[in-house]
């Protein structure tokens, strides 16, 4: 079984830290690792390093090599252009199937956290078992939610359909992209819908297929690509060809176009956030909603409900009956806000285009 990591965007909600130069996945936001070294370092020692691939942007391939040394070179698929996630998507099953078509693979993302690494790794290996067995299919894995998120993709399951050992898989019904918080909360009361964590396990031929049937400008680029007998050769047909590829979601291009009698959920609770937001972030370090979260020298008094990141050594942060605030302190940026204006701070650093602060983005 083979595994993919996508490690390529920016990450604009957890900035100062992430930027364009060293995005969110590289940056050591949970204990002492990148959240791309733990998404990586989870599938061990259950996946071979040289069944762990990479897919990022071509600036990031020495960060990767850096923090992921056991990962071959040629297991990094490096972008040269930003087209969305549908082209990435397809680049990764065309550039496996050329070596593994019917081989289960395993979609992940890197800026995640799972807390039980167990569970995840069971289930998605039965997933892989799974589809060897029922070929031509995908597996959802979805997260049990925790709360009405109305800042998550949810999926609508159907019964049960068959059972592996303790894994159940559901049928698919339909995927619900970011409710508003009427319509979360009565996801969050239905047992039949659970968080959307954009994994899923399928195989690159099936995947392709799909490609094929919906987004066949992907597929005819993504096999022009792949058609080299060397690493060297591949990257070289990259940087020439990936320019053609549409902008478009995988959402978009194929997931939303599936047909559902082939598709399957798998929901537990594996312990998963998305940590690709500080508000998120905080939720997922919490143990009660009151928890100051902090990292670096940082004093808290009288005050609840703070995530604050001190990245200078030589500063002490205080703060004195303060609530609810995000506050990160990098050595060129010192950002202060209100918990719930994560969806602001992204705003305003993609208007930082074309000013004089660009360069913080």
């Amino acid at each position: 079984m083979k595994a993919v990591i996508f490690a390529g965007g920016v990450g604009t909600r957890l900035w100062p830290l992430s930027r364009k130069k060293s995005p969110k996945q590289f940056e050591k936001v949970v204990g002492d690792k990148s959240t791309l070294q733990l998404a990586a370092e989870r599938l061990l020692p259950e996946f071979a390093a040289e069944d762990i691939y990479i897919s990022t942007g071509k600036d990031y391939i020495k960060m990767v090599q850096d923090q992921l040394p056991f990962v071959p070179l040629e297991n990094i698929i490096a972008e040269p252009d930003k087209r969305d996630v549908g082209p990435a998507v397809g680049l990764v099953m065309a550039y496996l199937a050329k070596k593994f078509p019917n081989e289960p693979v395993v979609i992940l993302w890197s800026d995640h956290l799972v807390k039980k690494i167990n569970l995840f790794k069971d289930i998605v290996i039965k997933s892989g078992e799974f589809v060897s067995q029922k070929k031509d299919c995908i597996v959802f894995i979805g997260q049990k939610p925790r709360f009405a998120s109305d800042n998550l993709g949810w999926i609508q399951t159907g019964k049960t359909q068959i059972e592996i050992e303790d894994i159940e898989f559901k049928q698919f019904e339909e995927f619900k992209y970011r409710p508003d918080k009427e319509t979360a909360q009565q996801y969050f009361d239905n047992k039949h819908y659970c968080w959307n964590l954009g994994y899923f396990v399928t195989t690159p031929k099936f995947m392709l297929s799909l490609f094929k049937k919906h987004a066949e400008e992907i597929y005819e680029t993504a096999q022009k690509i792949t058609e080299a007998d060397t690493y060297e050769v591949f990257m070289d047909r990259l940087l020439k060809y990936y320019k053609e590829m549409p902008e478009i979601s995988f959402d978009n291009a194929v997931l939303e176009k599936i047909n559902k009698s082939c598709a399957f959920v798998v929901v537990e609770d594996i312990g998963w956030s998305d940590v690709g937001a500080w508000e998120a972030l905080k939720e997922a370090l919490e143990q009660q909603r009151q928890d100051n979260i902090t990292k670096g020298r940082v004093l808290l008094e009288n005050s609840e409900d703070n995530l604050v990141y001190n990245y200078e050594d030589k500063k002490l942060i205080v703060g004195v009956n303060v609530d609810e605030l995000l506050v990160v302190n990098t050595d060129d940026v010192l950002l202060v806000a209100n918990k719930k204006a994560v969806k602001e701070i992204k705003k305003l650093v993609e208007g930082f285009q074309g000013t004089e602060n660009e360069k913080l983005t």
